[in-house]
């Protein structure tokens, strides 16, 4: 009853899919599983869930400390962690990578390779990623998009010679290709043909995998233990939820839950208002796909700009966008936001901003230190106001401050992951020993 990593060398490998079909086979066969995501990702989470029926968590190395990610990687069943990018990209200096995920959880690695446009090569890459770091175990390999038998014979005789087992050779399967935007796949709740999707890729991990020798592998006891929890920022926090605003880390509003604290959920695209609370959040999203109706939604924004008069309003990165004064979607259409921040934003200059930050505030819902993690490809043609948060990169370098606030209204595109204060904390911004 413990747990496995599914990694890969390489972005684009495949692995969200074998985890996918690992995860429906699993569960199709009576196991107990569950999954993780490494790293701040909010997409592949909710189709993790969908395939196994288990809430899935965020593992993320760089933001939390090792008993943060023990509590939360504990808990009954085999836990199946999907890798991010390659194992050992991370920050800078490595930390934050699947491969630092593995070590501090003490969980073996298979290593998913795409292996479409190779032969024998593949041997000396899984032998210099089974190599490269002795506290990381590689254990087994899973080739994917194998072209035919005889590719697959290859392959399999140069990953042997490495003294690894192949537990599975995938082949190409285009129908099983997932729809992407910028930030990631489309969100699991815009798909209509999931549940077929999940079943063809659990049909092919059958047939082509070994899962009993996977899960023979999966090493290690991952009790549940308790960690540290961020307390709640008010007794009643009404959050925004739907296709738009779908970007809020389970594992905080578990925390809050946990501490009594109540949440209480709305949706602006179906032009709810914001209910009765002591707090709202926008959390992050797609707000530029859907900013014709956000902008028209009434209710909620006539609801939003009262609340905002007597309680706290929080906006994070899509929802931050939303409580500025304008929007500019990637057709270079204007669509009027609530105009609770000196703010305006647009799409039609894409331009990424991606990292670790870590944040501090002296006010807002959110105050003190916190790790954070910024993604978006939103350009800034405004920012009026106080700044919110003092900010830094993952290495430790100043940044320009981050959001703004104004009144009882704060936000800014970071994404918050964890407290950094009374935690197991190392020397420097990141992993905590």
């Amino acid at each position: 009853m413990g747990g496995i990593v599914l990694a890969a060398p390489a972005s684009g490998s495949g692995k969200t899919t074998v985890t996918l079909g690992v995860l429906r086979a699993l569960a199709r066969r009576g196991f107990a599983v569950r999954a993780a995501k490494s790293g701040p990702d909010y997409i592949d989470p909710r189709f993790h869930e969908a395939a196994c029926g288990a809430p899935c968590v965020n593992l993320d190395a760089w933001a939390m400390g090792r008993a943060r990610l023990r509590a939360l990687a504990g808990g009954p069943g085999t836990l199946v962690v999907e890798g991010a990018m390659g194992l050992f990209d991370g920050a800078a200096d490595g930390r934050g990578s699947t491969a630092n995920l593995a070590t501090v959880l003490g969980l073996p690695v298979v290593l998913v390779v795409d292996a479409a446009r190779m032969a024998q090569s593949v041997g000396p890459l899984v032998a210099g990623f089974a190599r490269h770091d002795p506290e990381v175990r590689v254990v087994g390999v899973v080739l994917n998009r194998v072209g035919s038998e005889r590719h697959r014979l290859m392959l399999e005789r140069a990953v042997e010679g490495v003294g690894l087992p192949v537990l599975g050779a995938l082949p190409r399967a285009e129908a099983l290709a997932h729809p992407s935007r910028h930030l990631g796949l489309v969100q699991a709740e815009e798909r209509p043909d999931l549940e077929t999707f999940l079943e063809r890729a659990a049909d092919l991990a059958e047939r082509h995998m070994d899962l009993a020798a996977l899960l023979a592998l999966a090493a290690g006891e991952l009790p549940g233990a308790e960690g540290p929890r961020v307390p709640p920022p008010a007794q009643r926090i009404a959050v925004a939820r739907d296709a738009a605003f779908a970007f809020a880390y389970p594992h905080l509003l578990s925390d809050w839950r946990g501490a009594g604290a109540e949440v209480l959920f709305f949706s602006p695209l179906a032009d709810e208002p914001v209910p009765v609370a002591d707090l709202s959040i926008l959390p992050g999203g797609y707000p530029e796909l859907h900013a014709g109706r956000i902008a028209g939604a009434e209710r909620f924004m006539s609801s939003l700009r009262i609340f905002a008069q007597s309680s706290d309003v929080y906006g994070e990165c899509g929802g931050y966008m939303v409580l500025g004064e304008a929007l500019v979607d990637a057709e270079g259409r204007a669509h009027r936001m609530a105009g609770l921040l000196g703010l305006e934003t647009s799409f039609a200059d894409r331009r990424l901003h991606l990292g670790y930050r870590r944040v501090e505030a002296a006010g807002g819902p959110f105050p003190g230190p916190w790790a954070a993690h910024e993604f978006h490809y939103a350009t800034t043609l405004r920012a009026e106001g106080e700044p919110l948060f003092q900010a830094w990169d993952a290495e430790g370098t100043e940044l320009a401050p981050m959001g703004l606030r104004r009144g009882r209204v704060a936000g800014s595109f970071a994404h918050l992951i964890d407290r950094l204060d009374g935690q197991d904390a190392v020397p420097g911004v990141g992993l905590r020993a």
